[in-house]
């Protein structure tokens, strides 16, 4: 089957330049069947990056599961003792709807979300959404044909360990729900609603006459009393006042919309890219509280304690995230393990007895270990200290990765200052943790896996090392910080040992490890540390590029729970045929649920960002600081605008029947600029904020920049 790419003109057209098409959408045909779940979910996502709503449906009943990004039970233990909590649920009881037939529509260019129940003549329609702007929520409800009789109420999960208080405040209904006792840390929420024009919770909905409901939720990581601001919030709300706030939240959503964008034909990846970022918008804003490991929580027993899982689930939903230009919603990912750092200098000096910083798998909000004492685990080779490892000292490593694409990609100072405590405690590990021995840098006793044993030099760890010291030197450069420790960083990169090979089927591979796992047959860590530790890139050795595609191929990854959001990637690095790739991103963007989630793959947002990550890769390249032009099957059209490049650039570029054109750099920091020549050896005309300056010639182009310098390129 072969994907066709071209820029699809009269979606474009028919909404503003470069913005979400409202042509996106996602369709329910039934009600949702793992709503709610201990693990990821098939139902409607709404949120503003803090608070999220999904919709369940069973008997009579639409229930409204609504949570909070900072809503945790914040202990760290584990055993189900600690891990993000439901706020509160919206059950909504329609009399004689009992097993109807359901349907739903929601748009991806704000989210708001429609849906339809029938049975015979009796239906109602209902339109919600979570403001972008507010913490608030609207729910209208619209009987179709004959009047309905529906019952609102408002409840929480049961739970041994939860403080529930309910109550009315005139017209207005509240619950506060706080995990207070035999925690570390307090956590309270606080949820108001009222039907807005009516004083009833059980009400007649008349056809032409619709209701809506509005709840207002906070916590106390937001405000000292949440109750009395969201009761405060909510008086204020009256029928009038929804337009307003809607408009608000269309215009965020537009402004969300316009920080970058691309096209390609295949209308399957254009829907899966615009799918991955609507979700990580919806899920992820506060600064201090990214999403956990499912994104959105409809129980109070999530799996995986609903963690930061540090050994790549975590990391995953941000990857592409800078490269498109929502920094926004990638910022949060750092909190979390900047908040840990004394615990895991901690694991460092009373387990392997190094400087610097340890890390487990499993950690949450706020210094919180949600792993800690795992009584399943503690006679097990997995358990060190009282922390869950599975023999693993890459995490903190892993860790660094968006860090450093944020960092490359912006040169933010503010931003370099705040990271440099963690990328030092890093490098410190490893300063130490590193032998030297035969005129190389060797690791020993790191599982590759999880519990793989005490592997020796994994391939991934290897790439995880190289990232860190070289953004280390950079950091150390750019903010002027100890300078006299770069000699040794750069003898570690000089040193350092090489990637593994094996020979299998008659071509040479990666081996997984120098001595210890060789080979995994259902994950790709083996191709982790060509991406997203992107220490491998075009402009590596020959000889490195022809193994790496030998290992493309011999693994076939593509379609894997744990391994996608990272294999494509991969591919797209080494310079991996474009159509296989476009094909099987094809593929994939067809395996999913209607939200978005992958078929059968429990883990939840991880591979969001999957297809937007590959087609910006492939569209607009720049690891290495080298900036590779539309590296697609020949004979397609694509476009891009403002895609977020190493060095602080914001590119944009068209490609039309074979000709490029439209080519535009805007640099922000007035960094050294490199860029593969878009039309080969052909001469190109400079223009520096729309004056003509110099000519290039060659097959790649080296400029100064200035800052917030506009250049366009022209070719001759």
């Amino acid at each position: 089957m072969k994907i066709f790419f071209a820029i699809i003109f009269a979606q474009l057209l028919s909404f503003a330049a470069f913005a979400q098409s409202p042509a996106y959408k996602n369709s329910w045909t039934k009600a949702p069947v793992k709503t709610p779940a201990n693990v990821a979910i098939d139902a409607p996502l709404m949120g503003n990056g803090d608070l999220t709503m999904s919709i369940g449906y069973k008997g009579n009943s639409l229930s409204f599961y609504v949570a909070k990004n900072d809503f945790w039970r914040l202990r760290s233990k584990a055993d189900g003792l600690s891990g993000p909590r439901v706020a509160a649920v919206l059950d909504i009881n329609i009399e004689g709807l009992k097993d109807a037939d359901f349907t739903a529509e929601q748009l991806l260019s704000n989210g708001i979300t429609r849906t339809f129940l029938k049975k015979g003549n009796q239906q109602l329609a209902l339109k919600s959404w979570v403001s972008a702007a507010n913490n608030l929520i609207f729910i209208e409800l619209k009987a179709v044909q004959e009047a309905l009789k529906i019952s609102i109420g408002l409840r929480a999960p049961n739970h041994s360990m939860a403080r529930l208080k309910t109550g009315k405040s005139g017209k207005i209904d509240w619950l506060e729900r706080a995990f207070v006792d035999s925690v570390d840390i307090p956590t309270t929420v606080a949820v108001a609603l009222k039907v807005l024009n009516t004083s009833n919770t059980t009400l007649l909905v008349h056809p032409g006459k619709p209701i809506t409901i509005a709840m207002a939720i906070q916590s106390n990581f937001k405000q000292e009393a949440p109750l009395k601001s969201v009761l405060n919030q909510i008086k204020q709300l009256n029928g009038s006042s929804v337009a307003k706030f809607e408009k608000q939240h269309n215009n965020w959503w537009r402004a969300y919309w316009d920080k970058s964008s691309l096209t390609v034909q295949d209308s399957v990846l254009m829907k899966a890219y615009y799918q991955g970022l609507y979700t990580m918008a919806a899920c992820s804003r506060d600064p201090k509280f990214p999403p956990g490991i499912f994104g959105w929580t409809t129980t109070d027993s999530p799996n995986w304690n609903g963690d930061y899982h540090l050994n790549y689930n975590f990391q995953a939903p941000f990857y592409g995230l800078v490269s498109a230009n929502r920094l926004l919603q990638a910022a949060p990912h750092d909190a979390p393990l900047l908040d840990f750092i004394s615990r895991g200098e901690w694991y460092a000096k009373n387990i392997t007895h190094t400087r610097g910083i340890l890390y487990p798998v499993g950690i949450g909000p706020l210094g919180i270990e949600v792993t800690k004492d795992f009584a399943q685990y503690k006679n097990s080779q997995n358990f060190e200290q009282g922390g869950l490892f599975f023999g693993q000292r890459s995490n903190a490593a892993y860790g660094l990765l968006n860090m450093a694409q944020y960092w490359r990609c912006t040169y933010d100072e503010e931003y370099g200052k705040k990271i440099y405590p963690y990328a030092l405690a890093v490098a410190n590990f490893w300063e130490d943790y590193l032998k030297f021995e035969n005129g190389r840098y060797v690791i020993y006793g790191d599982a590759i896996h999880e519990g793989s044993g005490k592997d020796k030099n994994p391939i991934l760890s290897i790439g995880l090392i190289r990232n860190a010291f070289d953004l280390i030197m950079d950091l150390s450069s750019s903010l002027k910080r100890d300078a006299g420790r770069q000699e040794k960083w750069k003898h570690i990169l000089d040193h350092l040992s090489g990637y593994s090979t094996q020979t299998r089927n008659g071509q040479q591979v990666f081996r997984y490890t120098e001595e210890g796992v060789d080979w995994w047959p259902d994950n790709g860590l083996g191709i982790q540390h060509i991406y997203p530790a992107s220490v491998i890139t075009l402009d590596s050795k020959e000889e490195l590029l022809s193994v790496s595609r030998n290992t493309i191929s011999a693994m076939q990854r593509w379609h894997d729970s744990n391994t996608s959001n990272s294999f494509f990637m991969a591919a797209i690095r080494v310079g991996y045929d474009p159509v296989m790739i476009s094909n099987e991103l094809h593929k994939y963007a067809l395996r999913t649920y209607p939200n978005g989630f992958q078929l059968n793959n429990p883990h939840g947002i991880e591979n969001s960002c999957t297809v937007q990550n590959a087609l910006t890769e492939m569209l607009c390249m720049s690891a290495g600081n080298v900036i590779r032009l539309f590296n697609i099957p020949k004979n397609e059209n694509a476009s891009f605008k403002n895609i977020r490049t190493w060095g602080a650039f914001l590119v944009s570029a068209s490609l039309d029947n074979g000709v490029i054109s439209g080519v535009k750099i805007k640099s922000e920091k007035g960094r050294p600029c490199s860029l593969i020549n878009p039309w080969q050896n052909q001469r190109v005309l400079l223009l520096r904020n729309g004056k003509k300056a110099e000519t290039l010639s060659g097959n790649r182009l080296s400029f100064n920049t200035a800052k917030q310098e506009t250049i366009e390129l022209q070719a001759l």
